[in-house]
Order: structure tokens, then sequence, then C-alpha cells
């Protein structure tokens, strides 16, 4: 296992650091460091259960049970700063599907990932569930990609 070396650290803003919640997605900062297993495919999973934006139309708040899957290759997501910039669209006014694949596109940014898929299991608004995927393209061979465990929105029945 390898080390982060002090110059790695010194690049990052957030890690061990007080920080504030951003104002928005766009001023939020996504942080990353080197992969110490580049050479390796292997799966890295964040779930964010309590994932919240606000209805550009109504203000209202919505909810989603987010599962970001990705394949590194020289950078992780640095999960402080991804923590801060998935709570940054709480005060954010977007649809589902601009929230899912906005997160998504900026982790490809940020990261350049061999692989990476979001799943956004948004619960009803108006009685209806959203759910939006994002794949970035097939998954590298022999992967174990287990299944994201959210299941469908059933309500009461």
């Amino acid at each position: 296992m390898t080390a982060m070396t002090e110059e790695e650290l010194k690049g990052l803003s957030q890690l061990g650091q007080k920080v504030e919640l951003p104002e928005s997605p766009d001023a939020a900062v996504l942080e990353s460091v080197p992969n110490p297993h580049g050479e390796t495919n292997y799966l890295v999973r964040f779930t964010c259960p309590e994932f919240t934006s606000i209805c550009p139309i109504t203000g209202q708040p919505d909810f989603a049970h987010l599962v970001i899957d990705y394949v590194p290759d020289a950078r992780l997501v640095e999960s402080k700063s991804l923590k801060f910039y998935l709570a940054s669209f709480r005060n954010h006014g977007a649809f589902h599907e601009d929230c899912t694949v906005a997160i998504a596109k900026r982790l490809e940014d940020v990261l350049a990932p061999r692989w990476l898929r979001i799943g956004g299991y948004w619960y009803p608004r108006g009685g209806i569930p959203i759910d939006v995927f994002y794949q970035s393209g097939p998954p590298p061979k022999d992967l174990w990609l287990p299944d994201q465990g959210v299941a469908p929105y059933r309500g009461r029945g």
C-alpha cells in the first residue's frame, strides 16, 4: 500500500479542514487523489440515500437515493469533496434528470474513470417516481458488477 505524499496532500483543500457548504454545484470543489492501484480494474461505490435538490418550478424539495459506481483509472474521488459536492444540490433548482446526469458528467470530467454509472432513484413527485440512469459505456470485462440494491418504488402496495 502506498501512502500519499505530502505534495499530494497539499493539493487537497477540504480533507482535514473545516469546509462551508458550497452555494451551488458549480461553486463546489470536487477533488481527486492518485489511485495506488491504477493498473487494476475494481469497482468503487458511493451511496447517497438522502440526496436532496429543489424543484426549479415549485421550489419544493426533491429527494433521491443515488448510487454511484465507477472503475477508477489514475485518480480517485476524494470522498469529503464528493460529500460536499452532492450536498451543494440541496439549494439548487434542477430537474431529476439534470441533477443525475450533471453529477455523472462532473465525475467524468474530474476523474476520467475507465467506467462510470449512476442510478438516481427519485422519490415521487406528483405521485410519479422518476428514476434516472447514466452509464459511460460498457463495463470492463471480468469486472464484478453488483446490483445497485435499490428496489423500484412501490409506495404502500
